[in-house]
């Protein structure tokens, strides 16, 4: 039952019920030894962010390694105060670094306020239950096992429900802290990993496709914020890339905030590489090209990495001789998260992330311009170092870095 429903039900038959709010429970920031402390503060400043851009506001408090979140009931009924409430979680849940969001009942700290606030999370329609309480405070003069027993005996009692510690449809948790109780069901998986901005910055390189959103998202969940750079086949092709990789960077933005995107024309830089006699190395001189002028991109921004979406032989560029000719192209690390996985799973996790719709969208990708009939899948790092001779290719990236437009995608 979502906690509207539940504190409209109560509102009459449990006056008094209590006040809805939001526990978040941390995930892996629980293992981090003496700079724990820092992994929480920037997961707080997160989540303070996240619910800031969502036009809420709530209160955040730390309970027991508990993130609390609660709203002020500024003249709301009971049922708009909890609503307001199901939003904050709802946009919370997208904050890396969480591993759980429960939509809670916070009551004060009596067996008979966690009785009630148990039973107006339970109906009739719940099914098979289990109560899991949990006293932190061991002053509280009730044990957990015997508010597991007096509040399953009345959920029982007033709902007629049965008792299955093994294999719940519902289980009612009660968590007894210093100040109060908290009483709550299940609740709603969050995203895991660590806050993002624990880990630095990257620059991730975003096309128009399925898999650089999945490899920028995997990243942010390892705690980087990632600036986006797009490379368009402008003036050789319309904005249409453009437009999905503004969509995708907004669609992304929801897991970071504050997101960047730098669009980059590319099209004539393609032309020069061709002129230059790439031939089946086209693509490989392109995508060198790219990492290049993502390299300039992380100097000015303070990256330490660059993120693509690279799947061991998923396309021609991408077997392991040409994954090691385009590591030699930068010195900064190029992280590819999605390595190991295969069309299928990237596919189903941008279906999760709603990336997919927008991805599988028509355009013209700069990576079709002048493509050989034949690429190459064995590439020699010095025959692109001579194509790249012909050219100044460092002097072209700081010219293809200059000429970017900046997007900051808003709601």
């Amino acid at each position: 039952m979502a906690i509207t429903d539940a504190v409209t039900a109560a509102g009459t038959a449990v006056p008094g019920v209590g006040e809805p709010c939001v526990l978040l429970k941390q995930g892996e920031i629980f293992l981090k030894g003496r700079n724990r402390q820092q992994f929480e503060r920037i997961l707080q400043a997160n989540v303070r962010g996240a619910v800031r851009s969502a036009g809420l506001s709530a209160e955040l408090t730390v309970r027991e390694g508990v993130l609390v979140l609660r709203v002020a009931r500024d003249g709301r009924t009971p049922a708009e105060h909890a609503a307001v409430v199901d939003r904050v979680a709802e946009r919370v849940a997208d904050v890396p670094g969480i591993v759980r969001i429960c939509r809670a009942l916070r009551v004060d700290k009596t067996p008979e306020a966690a009785t009630a606030a148990a039973l107006a999370l339970t109906s009739a329609d719940s099914g098979a239950f289990a109560v899991r309480a949990r006293r932190r405070d061991k002053r509280f003069p009730v044990t957990s096992e015997q508010l597991n027993a007096s509040i399953g005996a009345e959920i029982q009692a007033v709902h007629g429900l049965p008792v299955s510690l093994k294999h719940p449809d519902t289980q009612v948790f009660i968590e007894v802290d210093q100040r109060e109780v908290f009483v709550f069901t299940e609740g709603l998986p969050g995203q895991g990993g660590l806050p993002v901005g624990m880990s630095g910055r990257a620059v991730a390189l975003m096309s128009g496709g399925i898999d650089s959103p999945v490899a920028a998202y995997r990243m942010m969940k390892r705690g980087l914020r990632c600036v986006f750079v797009h490379f368009s086949g402008m003036p050789l092709t319309g904005p249409e890339s453009v437009y999905k990789a503004y969509a995708l960077v907004r669609g992304l933005d929801r897991f970071q905030g504050a997101s960047r995107l730098y669009v980059v024309p590319f099209g004539k830089a393609q032309q020069s590489l061709a002129t230059s006699g790439a031939g089946r190395l086209q693509v490989m001189a392109q995508r060198r090209l790219m990492l290049k002028t993502a390299e300039v991109f992380a100097a000015r921004l303070h990256a330490s990495a660059l993120v693509t979406g690279d799947s061991l032989g998923q396309v021609s560029s991408q077997t392991l001789p040409n994954i090691t000719a385009l590591d030699d192209a930068v010195r900064l690390p190029i992280l590819r998260p999605l390595l190991g996985w295969d069309k299928t799973e990237i596919m189903a996790e941008a279906r999760r992330l709603g990336t997919l719709a927008i991805s599988e969208l028509p355009d013209e990708d700069c990576c079709t311009l002048l493509t050989p009939r034949r690429a190459e899948t064995r590439a020699k790092i010095d025959d692109l170092h001579k194509i790249e001779g012909r050219l100044d290719v460092a002097e072209l990236a700081e010219q293809l870095a200059a000429s970017a437009q900046e997007y900051r995608p808003v709601d």
